[in-house]
């Protein structure tokens, strides 16, 4: 694959004849610089992909010696698992004299291109990624390991490149999770996911769908949703309820989702769990801010972090070699708490 050759303010400034400071100025948006001077160079930087290199700039000024840094891309920062596994990687990282550069993709497959070019420009030594939704396309992760970027994937592997990985046993999870909704009494039970082209759904369902049919249940396609977050649980469940064979069970993709799955069947007057059993996958801090306590899969993100840090690092130093795939699986717990029976 073709190789990266960026281009420098040295560059665009013999290009379109000015000098290197007033390229400097104008790409920070300086209002001193005339504003069509500005946007020419900007739209410029924009046509030849160039983003200025800020973190080199400030370790190049620094006055302590430069440290190496690791790109991490998170989908988004909402979520309370993530927020573990930046906890595992920044512990990891800084026990080993690292530090990170947290970057979110906004579930945005552009955004997350934009990101990995910020990386490379900024001369990170390896990135930790977890990709976004709609990201089908992984030219931007196979460049920057064609240009020697160590990548580690996390939660959402890309099966597009060969790279390493660190998930929870999403398959396993699910599996548990259902199994206990069956053996607790629960008849029917619905599947709220998000999309199929994220590995950790295919698992999930995967696990959803063997639970079923090794419990002697039939699978009802009709019962499986494309529904990942608790503001389309609350729009689409009425409908699911309001259904004469509707569910007795629910097992969810994530906790948001399931808290609002037990939100709306409360508000709908059905009590849970002896009406409707209701299990999430996360652990989060929600799980035990709700009335009742949810039943969840507990994902460890911690401990994700810190593997994924670890094997990066591995590579950086040369403890593993680049072109190895480490493949870890971190193995998940059944949480039963008081929205199943």
């Amino acid at each position: 694959m073709e190789q990266l050759s960026p281009i420098t303010m040295k560059d665009i400034a013999r290009e379109l004849n000015v000098s290197i400071a007033t390229v400097s100025r104008a790409l920070a948006n300086n209002p001193h610089i005339n504003q069509k001077t500005r946007e020419k160079i900007q739209a410029y930087a924009r046509e030849h992909n160039f983003f200025p290199n800020v973190l080199g700039e400030q370790l190049r000024h620094s006055r302590v010696k430069p440290v190496n840094v690791i790109g991490v891309i998170v989908p988004q920062l909402v979520h309370h698992y993530f927020d573990t596994i930046l906890s595992g990687i920044e512990e990891e990282a800084s026990a080993r004299g690292y530090l990170t550069l947290i970057a979110q993709s906004n579930e945005k497959y552009e955004q997350e291109q934009r990101i990995c070019e910020q990386f490379y420009r900024n001369r990170v030594c390896g990135v930790i990624v977890s990709q976004a939704k709609d990201t089908t396309r992984y030219d931007h992760f196979q460049k920057l390991m064609d240009n020697g970027i160590p990548i580690v994937f996390y939660d959402r592997i890309c099966t597009g490149v060969d790279a390493s990985r660190v998930v929870v046993d999403d398959y396993m999870g699910a599996y548990t999770a259902v199994s206990h909704l069956i053996e607790t009494g629960c008849k029917r039970i619905a599947f709220y996911g998000s999309p199929i082209n994220l590995e950790i759904s295919k698992n999930r369902f995967n696990g959803y769908k063997d639970a079923l049919v090794r419990h002697g249940m039939s699978f009802d396609e009709s019962l499986t949703l494309l529904c990942d977050n608790r503001s389309d649980a609350e729009v689409m469940t009425p409908e699911m309820m309001n259904r004469p064979d509707h569910p007795d069970g629910f097992f969810a993709v994530n906790d948001d989702t399931a808290i609002g799955i037990l939100y709306t069947v409360k508000r709908m007057g059905f009590n849970v769990p002896d009406d409707v059993s209701i299990c999430g996958f996360t652990n989060g801090v929600r799980a035990i801010s709700c009335e009742p306590m949810l039943t969840t899969v507990e994902q460890r993100g911690t401990m994700v972090g810190e593997e994924a840090a670890n094997i990066l690092i591995n590579k950086v130093e040369g403890l593993i070699p680049k072109d190895s795939i480490e493949k870890r699986i971190v193995r998940t717990k059944l949480i039963i708490r008081g929205t199943t029976r």
